[in-house]
């Protein structure tokens, strides 16, 4: 067993400060000579030892002592799982985690000696490794004929030592007699175990030992004895932790050597000192033992219970851990026959992917030999050299594919239904047609579009009858009427004049040509009664459910309202880009846009649009408006202002539309508000309560969308542009249903709507790949690997899945 002192530190004036309020300042500890040298048993609390060493300092003011210390290797290893026992783990893990409690206890030691430092209280260090610390400590004691021991020990409820603890009866018990042991608690002597023998059978103590200077990691806790350094590595203790030079000898004045050649030295713990046992000691010890007894004999029936009790809980414990083991054992078998289970699907798989090598490759070696020209030879060979990977993807999207055909099939049933009603209609028609004088085409080249007599018009909504009205407006009525075997919308303008017959004209033309999920349809007209014949929407307008609710159906929810602008956009956007010429509504707000029965919006009242030839659309000369007609609280302050209208005034009216789906408020000062509650971090007090609990990621995108949209400056607002539509859409998609990853592109992280197959095996969205390639890139962005070709194959399959998806997500 090696002892070790490190050399006191040079900071005398902090050191005697220290000492000075710690009460150090008695007689110099020389007196007691090497032999009756201070031990002091220290554990891993800190605040303990603190407190023992404080003790210790004041009661005999020493300035050499020797801290003992027991490590006890844990019995269990921590893991994911819980605690594992030291027995059933690998070596490599047990090792792992006995170096890092190794670690732990050297930097505890390390902080007790930096406290003796600046105390300037020179101490040592000796190490044992022990299963049971008590046993340690009294093999220390015996080892080292160890004379004065410090140690801790509890208190019971009276105050005094609980002598049943195991460690200090153990120790009591088993120490050497020429031991004389000190238990304190806190800063409280509490008991003495004395010296009852002499001290002439002590053990021979070890001979000095000198160490040449080395660096700390060369050190090491070994299995019985812990080697303390000359606090090198003391730095992040503080400043007065710091010890003296490499080269000072421990408590020594002489300086002949160099400070760079000189080693540590450090000398043994000799022991001279004799103490005899009295008998007044050993009677009053009995005395109070007795005492002690007496006191405690009227609490051991209530001791009993209370240890029963706890042997009772310590089994019920015991008992729950087993269950835990037991349960941890069976998650442990399942896990395993998981794990095989994924190992042999991973095997399956490897297999059916040879199998699609090979039949790859046997396609390709038949391509070959199949073509006849260079240009079918070099097609071939870029559709067999992608075969692979498209083929690992379609395993993937197997199942997404099945869903994109049965969607596909449902769509050709829909649609077969479609066309059995419209020869149904037509055929309805012809028998009109023979009955009436004469039904005339307006638009030739739309089929569908029909034009019907007042007398049509009257018989369907029975004369126009008050109890058929289902809307009023400034420029007319609507009527709900039954005509060619299905509900419509009959919008009967007033007495028109000429510029109510041009905006007649104007909304007859637009609508005539335009086809749109998200547009009115147009089913007919009647130039003789300047009426419009629409399909019919049993959910009433957009408004009639944020302010009136007409219908009497629920609340919009924010899933409903949240689809609501997207489609929305997707109109807006399908109108700003129309060719030959772009379609500005001019009269965009919640009236005018419909709901269908799955809650669909529908934009509609095309009567004071404005169609602009696309290459004269940056000149106002051809945006002036003599009149503007559009409702004031959503039309552009800038369009008022100068009676310009552009597409951006559209703009202006999506974002208002957009700030009253979140609020549910009316126009006036709608923007104001949502811009300080977002500024605030206040959003969520202004949203409408009766669309449910917003998801707020989603609720600030889409106010932020809207202020944007709203700036009274034309030029601050954002452009309809597809970027914008899919940010959007995905606003909501991604809040209803998470997306997969391989529906994203690489390059722009969104949801692809052209994908396409690069050289490198990876699918991109077609205007990201495209972009890339037309900057001079020739590298795949996934690998950094030179492409093969630069041609690009459009991903069918996953553009069907993502389609399908998506209209999942909608009727959601």
């Amino acid at each position: 067993m090696e002892l070790l002192r490190p050399s006191p530190p040079n900071h005398h004036h902090s050191a005697a400060d220290l000492r000075h309020s710690l009460g150090l300042l008695g007689p110099h500890p020389s007196a007691d000579g090497g032999a009756g040298r201070i031990h002091v048993a220290v554990g891993k609390s800190m605040e303990k030892t603190l407190a023992l060493l404080i003790w210790t300092f004041k009661r005999f003011g020493c300035r050499e002592i020797t801290l003992l210390h027991v490590h006890r290797p844990s019995p269990t290893i921590p893991t994911l799982l819980g605690n594992l026992l030291a027995t059933q783990g690998n070596e490599e893990m047990v090792s792992a985690h006995r170096s890092k409690e190794k670690e732990q206890t050297e930097r505890i030691l390390l902080s007790y000696l930096s406290i003796c430092s600046k105390a300037q209280v020179q101490a040592s260090v000796v190490f044992l490794e022990s299963a049971h610390v008590p046993k340690g400590i009294v093999d220390l004691l015996s080892k080292h004929g160890v004379r004065k021991l410090v140690m801790g020990a509890k208190l019971d409820n009276c105050m005094k030592v609980n002598r049943r603890s195991s460690k200090v009866t153990y120790t009591a018990k088993n120490a050497p007699p020429f031991s004389e042991i000190w238990f304190v608690s806190g800063d409280e002597h509490i008991w003495t175990r004395e010296a009852y023998e002499d001290h002439n059978s002590l053990p021979t103590l070890f001979h000095p030992i000198v160490f040449t200077k080395r660096s700390w990691s060369d050190l090491s806790l070994r299995r019985d004895v812990s080697v303390m350094p000359a606090y090198d590595d003391m730095g992040l203790l503080g400043t007065e932790s710091s010890i003296m030079d490499d080269g000072c000898e421990m408590g020594s004045q002489s300086s002949t050597s160099s400070k760079d050649s000189e080693p540590f030295s450090y000398a043994a713990i000799s022991m001279s000192s004799e103490y005899c046992i009295k008998d007044e000691d050993v009677r009053q010890i009995l005395s109070d033992w007795l005492e002690d007894a007496r006191k405690e004999f009227e609490r051991s029936k209530i001791e009993t219970f209370t240890e029963q009790m706890k042997c009772k809980e310590s089994e019920f414990k015991a008992l729950e851990i087993y269950n835990r083991i037991r349960d941890l054992e069976v998650a442990r078998l399942c896990e395993v026959k998981r794990r095989n289970e994924i190992e042999d699907a991973l095997k399956t798989a490897k297999q059916e992917q040879e199998v699609v090598t090979e039949q790859r490759d046997e396609a390709l070696r038949e391509l070959q030999n199949a073509m006849t020209t260079a240009t079918i030879l070099e097609s071939h060979a870029h559709e067999a050299a992608h075969r692979r990977d498209e083929a690992t993807e379609e395993l993937k999207l197997i199942q997404a594919s099945i869903a994109a055909l049965q969607f596909e099939k449902q769509k050709i049933r829909q649609q077969r239904e479609e066309a059995l009603s419209t020869l149904e209609r037509w055929r309805t028609f012809r028998n009109m047609s023979q009955k009436c004088d004469k039904f005339t085409s307006f638009i030739g080249d739309i089929p569908e579009f029909m034009e019907f007599s007042y007398s049509d018009l009257q018989i369907a909504t029975c004369d126009f009858s008050e109890s058929f009205k289902i809307g009023q407006g400034a420029n007319g009525c609507v009527y709900k009427g039954e005509m060619l075997g299905r509900t419509v919308a009959v919008k009967k303008l007033r007495a028109p004049n000429m510029q109510g017959w041009s905006e007649f004209q104007q909304e007859v033309h637009v609508l005539s040509k335009m086809r749109h999920p998200h547009l009115v349809t147009l089913i007919g007209v009647c130039p003789e009664a300047c009426s419009l014949v629409y399909e019919y929407f049993p959910n009433g307008s957009l408004q009639d459910h944020l302010f009136h609710n007409k219908t009497g159906s629920p609340p919009l929810t924010w899933k409903n309202r949240a689809r609501i602008a997207s489609e929305t956009s997707r109109a807006l956007f399908f109108l700003h880009s129309s060719k030959p010429e772009k379609i500005i509504h001019g009269d965009l707000k919640l009236k005018n846009i419909f709901l269908d029965s799955n809650f669909n919006c529908k934009i509609g009242d095309f009567g004071i649009c404005r169609l602009v030839p696309e290459e004269c659309v940056d000149f106002s000369i051809f945006r002036r408006n003599t009149e503007l007609k559009g409702s004031f609280r959503y039309t552009d302050p800038e369009s008022q202002r100068t009676g310009e209208l552009t597409p951006k005034s559209d703009v202006y009216s999506f974002g208002i539309i957009v700030l009253q789906l979140l609020t549910g408020r009316p126009p006036i000062g709608l923007i104001g508000d949502v811009k300080r509650a977002t500024m605030g971090g206040r959003l969520s007090s202004i949203l409408d309560p009766s669309a449910g609990d917003w998801p707020m990621p989603m609720a600030t995108g889409l106010a932020e969308l809207g202020l944007r949209c709203s700036e009274m400056n034309a030029r601050d607002r954002p452009e309809l542009t597809p970027s914008m539509v899919r940010e959007v859409e995905q606003l909501h998609v991604a809040e209803e249903r998470p997306v997969p990853a391989f529906f994203l592109c690489p390059i722009f992280q969104e949801i692809m709507h052209d994908p396409q197959v690069a050289a490198d095996g990876f699918t991109y969205e077609g205007e990201a790949i495209r972009g890339w390639l037309e900057n001079g890139r020739e590298t795949s962005p996934m690998t950094n690997l030179k492409l093969d070709h630069l041609d690009l194959i459009p991903n069918h399959a996953l553009r069907f899945a993502i389609h399908d998806w998506l209209c999942q997500s909608s009727q959601s």
